[in-house]
């Protein structure tokens, strides 16, 4: 599904597998609210990695993946950032 073009891409799929698995991760935690940290961590580099993704996917399978990923990634990223944040009284 990753590879439609016939050519290996094991860059852009390690991009994908990370985006899906923080964006997974981001949206699980923020089921609970004590653990903001890895939810908003989790999801801010699940954003970031499938930003890097899409800039440079080559396949559709591969964007449509990273799109389902970066969804995951920020609404567990802002739910984690509405639950207390990046350091959530860590600092200040």
């Amino acid at each position: 599904m990753l590879n439609s073009d016939g050519k290996p891409h094991p860059r852009e799929n390690t991009l994908v597998a990370a985006t899906v698995v923080l964006g997974l991760l981001a949206i699980v935690s923020s089921a609970w609210s004590n653990l903001h940290l890895l939810s908003s961590w989790s999801g801010l580099v699940g954003i970031l990695t499938g930003a890097w993704g899409q800039f440079i996917s080559a396949t559709t399978g591969e964007r449509f993946l990273l799109i389902i990923g970066l969804g995951a990634s920020a609404i567990g990223f802002f739910l984690g950032m509405a639950h207390g944040g990046l350091f959530g009284g860590v600092i200040g």
